[in-house]
């Protein structure tokens, strides 16, 4: 399953990668790519994660990251 992540707050590529690591730390998660330049984050993960879940291990990366939208991609 592949989800593609709108969020707020990615300023730099330390916040992107904030952001990879907490969402490889969800089980199930395989591959996770944040872009801060257009505040996207492509995830690619097993049937069972939700999106509660990337939501949680994205906007608990960092206090200015925010989950916008998440769609199946």
């Amino acid at each position: 399953m592949n989800y593609t992540i709108k969020t707020e707050g990615l300023h730099c590529g330390h916040c992107d990668a904030a952001v990879e690591s907490a969402l490889l730390n969800v089980a199930g998660v395989t591959d996770a790519d944040a872009d801060h330049e257009v505040n996207v984050v492509e995830v690619a993960c097993d049937d069972t994660v939700t999106p509660e879940q990337l939501t949680a291990a994205v906007e608990g990366a960092g206090d200015s990251f925010k989950v916008i939208e998440i769609k199946v991609a």
